[in-house]
């Protein structure tokens, strides 16, 4: 066997390495572009495809809303003294005389160092009978004491102190540095007192949100706008429940950027550029910067105001595309916000896939080089 036998092994090698690109898919990160235009309902698909603008950026530039509703807006401020069921009252009685009623023959004072406010609102104190406590000051029931017991004893003077109990409290729950039950006195009586009292949040205010459960009504605000909406910092009532806990938004990136991943938003706001460079920018080797999908389904107002339509019914998926090579096609990017569950999609550009295909032809020919070569030096042998 001579060499002149293997003359035919590289350009049939190379016939057969072209067949097998031609023939199998490369491996790549997802669609291409026309792929993506593939499934238009301008050619018969079910995803508006939509180029974004001015008009466009306005139109999808929805944020979810937070906010406390009338209910908590319009409560008034609880009073620092106002007492409640639960709560638990220190009372002194002096009596002017040597052996009183509640005295013995060498005091003149009774001390009662707790009396617990009951369910339906009322303390008992001996000779004074039942009295309703709730919803009163201890100014209030000192006078209300003070005439029941002139009664009986000459000249009685009375001390209430109010001492928060569990009737006055509330529950401090989720991303704070102490988790607990606090009682609402004169310093903590609005929520961003309360939750400084609580040793405030133990994540980053641009992503807390604050929920107050108040009976079977919620709100939730942003952290950040108890102080920049003075009305948001409520005043509190006992039994209410705070919740702090992170913002639980997140977008998906995927294609030719830095990273691929479920990621979550970091502020309030993003755009489709912070979105980008969350994951590490584009891939300089591999994106096209003319080929940058936002994807989402939108709610009927929206599309139909995006499309100029009025006839469409129902979430719908739309696909906005950002051609970041444009003269103001980063302001677009900067513009155009990301919503909850978006996928921020960038394609390959054409000539990643070329290099692709010279890899891999270039690979196997020069596999293929080498089994030639070893065989016409096996054959040289013969």
């Amino acid at each position: 066997m001579t060499s002149r036998q293997f003359r035919w092994v590289r350009p049939v090698a190379f016939l057969l390495v072209a067949s097998l690109v031609a023939g199998c898919g490369l491996p790549r990160v997802g669609p291409n572009k026309r792929e993506i235009y593939a499934g238009s309902v301008q050619r018969q698909g079910d995803a508006f495809i939509v180029t974004v603008n001015d008009r466009v950026t306005r139109a999808t530039a929805v944020q979810p809303a937070l906010g406390f509703t009338d209910n908590f807006l319009n409560a008034g401020l609880l009073g620092s003294d106002t007492i409640s069921p639960g709560d638990t009252l220190g009372l002194t009685i002096w009596e002017n005389v040597d052996d009183g009623l509640l005295t013995g023959a060498t005091a003149n004072q009774t001390i009662l160092e707790e009396v617990q406010v009951d369910g339906s609102g009322f303390i008992f104190v001996p000779y004074a009978g039942r009295i309703r406590a709730a919803g009163n000051t201890p100014e209030g029931v000192r006078r209300v004491i003070t005439a029941r017991l002139d009664q009986q004893t000459p000249d009685p003077q009375v001390e209430v102190r109010r001492v928060a109990g569990n009737g006055s409290t509330v529950s401090v729950t989720g991303a704070v540095s102490g988790q607990g039950v606090y009682p609402i006195e004169a310093p903590t009586r609005r929520l961003s007192a309360m939750i400084a009292a609580a040793g405030g949040i133990a994540i980053e205010p641009e992503v807390a949100q604050i929920t107050v459960i108040r009976g079977n009504k919620r709100a939730k605000v942003w952290f950040q706008d108890l102080f920049k909406h003075p009305e948001f910092n409520i005043p509190l009532r006992g039994g209410d429940r705070i919740l702090v806990e992170a913002d639980t938004r997140s977008y998906t990136a995927l294609g030719a950027t830095g990273t691929q991943a479920r990621v979550t938003f970091e502020t309030q706001t993003l755009s489709a550029l912070e979105g980008i460079a969350q994951v590490g920018g584009l891939t300089v080797s591999a994106s096209d910067p003319t080929g940058v999908f936002v994807m989402r389904n939108e709610p009927a107002e929206i599309a139909n105001q995006v499309l100029g339509r009025d006839d469409l019914v129902g979430a719908q998926r739309m696909v906005y595309v950002l051609d970041l090579t444009r003269p103001n096609g980063m302001f677009m990017a900067r513009d155009f916000a990301i919503r909850d569950d978006d996928t921020i999609y960038v394609t390959e550009a054409p000539f990643a896939q070329w290099a692709k295909v010279i890899s891999a032809l270039t690979g196997t020919l020069g596999a293929v080089g080498s089994v030639s070569t070893a065989s016409s030096t096996l054959s040289g042998d013969v």
